[in-house]
């Protein structure tokens, strides 16, 4: 079978990136990205590149050369399903707030829903490509609404899962690791993976290309951000003993992951790591463990979480003791907001939390990060206090405790402290010396993130700490 025309449900950082490169790589195949935002797709139709929804480096570059050419953005979802031989569902799988599996197990209503639309909608026989991040066995659901819900057509459910890392997701596309495609070891599961094969084939190499059974695909990709995670909070354990030891915590990092075991990649000690998956997919592998009566192994992958909680619980009560144990009136400026350098996603993210150990304390906070808009910052926070039950009233009360800022000089003007959240490279060549004079003496700077130089921010006449030293 050979695809002619992709429709993806769901045009966020899955769905956005993935399918322009398909496009790009694939001319010959229309490729349309739809979701019911019509702000979203506003941004992604908008001819001005630099208002893209994502900010992805090299993505728009990408968006320029196949929009309207072969990839197109829309909210006629309908429309597209019915025309579609190939349905990627890349629509959002956040933890459930609410009921069963509550702050653990992933929310399926977005994928029900896609599955029981497109059942409602097709005419003709469509593969079905699981892109979301999904519980083991979610495909099984999926075929179950599709063929008791459907026309009479045949649906066939494979496993996609994606790989990208924000900030390299462009790159990570074109130089995949591998692409992993999971389906069922019948003829017609055979002959749907060979079609996605050749898709992805447009690009990249056999070699490069993995089939396995769908069940196995979905566990891979909760596996393999487990284990990543499972990297950091290591490190970031040892960070905490080197600190109360005096090593340093880059020079342990270095030697061990010189052990060609090891190796040396997320080993990298920070104030915790944060994003749309690592957190979201331990929970989730934590939730099927405890399902399948497997509680020591929920317990220890869940101490990977509660590690990466205490690092940024550490980081923010570090700030409050060195500043003469209380913060209360005091101006702490934030430089970065993102959970990571070149995204604007800030899902999770460190910052979120350390600002608010900080405000309950009284500080008050003062943000700067390149990409992150104000109305981002103010909604993450109403989002994490709405969760905690603080009423409205409350929430408005200490939203007075945070201020966001366009410009960094403003940011760090007459602060006690400046707390680096984020590894934005631009913060390397801000003029140390002249934000040292304008800041309050003594000043201080907490580099959660291993950025700076501290020997010559000490020189400036800073006081200033990081991770693990």
């Amino acid at each position: 079978m050979t695809i002619k025309n992709i429709c993806c449900l769901g045009a966020g950082y899955v769905g956005g990136p993935t399918m322009s490169v398909i496009a790009l790589k694939c001319p010959e195949i229309k490729v349309t990205v739809v979701d019911l935002n019509e702000a979203r797709i506003a941004a992604w139709n908008d001819e001005n590149l630099e208002n893209l929804p994502i900010y992805e480096p090299g993505l728009d570059k990408v968006v320029e050369k196949a929009r309207g050419r072969n990839l197109f953005f829309s909210t006629d979802v309908d429309t597209a399903i019915a025309e579609a031989d190939m349905i990627f569902i890349a629509v959002n799988t956040p933890t459930k707030t609410y009921g069963e599996g509550k702050g653990m197990a992933a929310d399926l209503k977005f994928v029900e829903l896609s599955a029981r639309q497109i059942a409602r909608v097709a005419k003709s026989d469509k593969i079905i490509v699981e892109k979301s991040t999904l519980p083991v066995r979610t495909a099984e659901t999926l075929q179950t609404i599709l063929d008791h819900t459907g026309n009479g057509v045949h649906f066939e459910v494979l496993s996609n899962p994606e790989f990208l890392a924000e900030g390299t997701a462009m790159d990570d596309l074109f130089n995949a690791d591998r692409v992993l495609i999971g389906g069922n070891e019948t003829p017609e599961g055979q002959k749907a993976i060979a079609a996605l094969v050749e898709v992805y084939a447009h690009w990249l190499k056999p070699s490069q290309i993995l089939t396995t059974n769908v069940w196995s695909s979905e566990l891979s990709k909760l596996t393999a951000n487990a284990f990543l995670a499972q990297r950091i909070s290591s490190i970031n354990a040892m960070s905490a003993l080197c600190e109360a030891t005096e090593a340093n915590v880059n020079e342990v990092a270095h030697a061990i992951g010189t052990d060609s075991r090891i190796g040396p990649k997320f080993l990298k000690a920070s104030v915790g790591f944060g994003g749309s998956c690592f957190q979201k997919d331990i929970l989730n592998l934590v939730y099927l463990c405890r399902y399948f009566n497997l509680p020591e192994v929920a317990d220890y992958w869940e101490q990977v979480i509660k590690l990466n909680d205490y690092q940024k619980y550490r980081f923010a009560k570090k700030i409050i003791t060195t500043l003469f144990n209380t913060v209360n009136g005091k101006k702490i400026a934030f430089l970065g907001w993102a959970f990571k350098k070149d995204t604007n996603d800030t899902r999770e993210s460190a910052a979120i939390y350390v600002a608010e150990h900080l405000i309950e304390d009284g500080a008050e906070i003062h943000i700067y990060d390149p990409q992150v808009s104000e109305a981002k910052i103010i909604s993450d926070m109403q989002y994490l206090w709405s969760l905690k039950g603080l009423n409205e009233n409350k929430i408005e009360q200490k939203l007075k405790q945070l201020v966001v800022y366009n410009s960094y000089e403003k940011a760090v003007k007459n602060a006690h402290a400046i707390a680096i959240l984020t590894e934005w490279d631009e913060f390397l060549g801000y003029p140390w010396g002249k934000i040292y004079i304008e800041m309050l003496k003594p000043a201080f700077v907490f580099d959660g993130r291993n950025l700076l130089d501290l020997d010559k921010l000490n020189k400036i006449g800073f006081k200033s700490y990081t991770i693990g030293k």
